[in-house]
């Protein structure tokens, strides 16, 4: 089985036309009769575009009218899961490739249409105009060829005067088409779009020679504690600030050590790099200072009446001693009284 394989592969290689390449690829290009789709190398050679967008195009171009592309679908049909597949589609249409149009039917259910162009920047290029008619004319099904003009007769030349030749007839510049709409414009910004630059690293009010001594040794020890961060001498030099504006904002060493090095990325390929990030995202606000606190102390405070149960018919209400509630206290009062009149 080995030798047929092989024979054919040499018998494949000595019709490729011209030298073969000492190295790459060496292509054996065999026709196709049936089951075939045309592919651009436009998408087949993307710079931008990674391979699995590329296959999932290719899959969906090759897919006959009306079948379902959604999510759940393809990941159904392809090997990759439903994350990788999204994160496919929105490449795809990213760049144009894949757009999706909401439409509404005639009962009135408004529903969403996939559109997948295969070449979308020929969208772009304009539109052949038609043919200008004037508008006083009337509208003909073909128009009719335009008159030759008369010839007009020779004029005869006055002697002494010397004979020039008429200027041919220019012809009228064509008429200017503005460039239509873009049927598909692409709602999200490509992935090679230019970020907004970092935020720096935080650095303290001060920078004394205690918070320079305490933050160099919290990253020399930092080792010890999760081996996966091991700095070197420049890394620690460029983290000092960092942690010494933690450690300005009263954040103790343990609280700085599990927010920096809890649940790290796997594999860990650059530690200082993430040291940095989280240094810099996760920064502790500053505690009140002595002005905060006194106006803070200054402020009225809100005296809230608690609730009471009336001794008499258990109703609650409020009061800042127990006893009875208003209804008792009225009937109680004008039995009081009617005992006073009776008497």
């Amino acid at each position: 089985m080995d030798t047929q394989q092989n024979t054919a592969l040499r018998r494949a290689l000595a019709e490729v036309p011209g030298p073969l390449p000492t190295s790459g690829v060496i292509h054996i290009a065999i026709p196709h009769t049936d089951r075939f789709t045309v592919v651009g190398n436009h998408l087949a050679q993307h710079p931008d575009l990674s391979c699995t967008a590329v296959g999932i195009a290719v899959r969906i171009q090759s897919l006959p009218q009306g079948v379902e592309v959604g999510i759940k679908a393809l990941a159904a049909r392809c090997r990759e899961g439903e994350k990788r597949v999204a994160a496919a589609l929105r490449e795809l249409e990213a760049f144009g490739y894949l757009q999706r149009v909401r439409d509404r039917l005639p009962s009135g259910r408004v529903i969403t249409r996939t559109v997948f162009c295969n070449q979308p920047t020929a969208l772009l290029r304009p539109r052949c105009p038609a043919a200008p008619q004037h508008p006083t004319a009337p509208a003909r099904a073909q128009a009719a060829p335009a008159p030759a003009p008369a010839a007009r007769p020779e004029q005869p030349v006055p002697p002494g005067r010397p004979e020039t030749l008429a200027a041919p007839p220019v012809p009228p510049p064509p008429p200017v088409t503005a460039h239509p709409d873009p049927l598909f414009v692409p709602l999200v910004p490509p992935p090679t779009a230019p970020k907004p630059p970092p935020r720096p690293l935080p650095r303290p009010g001060e920078l004394t020679p205690e918070l320079d001594r305490a933050a160099t040794a919290f990253l020399s020890d930092l080792h010890r504690h999760a081996p996966q961060f091991t700095l070197s001498e420049t890394d620690v030099r460029d983290l000092v600030p960092g942690v010494a504006a933690w450690l300005e904002r009263a954040a103790h060493p343990d609280a700085i050590r599990h927010a920096l090095t809890d649940d790290p990325p796997v594999p860990l390929k650059r530690p200082a790099l993430l040291l940095k990030h989280r240094l810099t995202e996760l920064l502790p606000p500053a505690p009140p200072g002595t002005q905060e606190l006194a106006a803070l102390a200054r402020r009225p405070r809100i005296t809230v009446t608690p609730f009471q149960t009336c001794d008499d018919c258990d109703r609650a209400f409020r009061s800042p001693t127990p006893g009875h509630c208003r209804d008792c206290r009225e009937h109680h009062e004008r039995r009081t009284e009617d005992v006073r009149t009776a008497a």
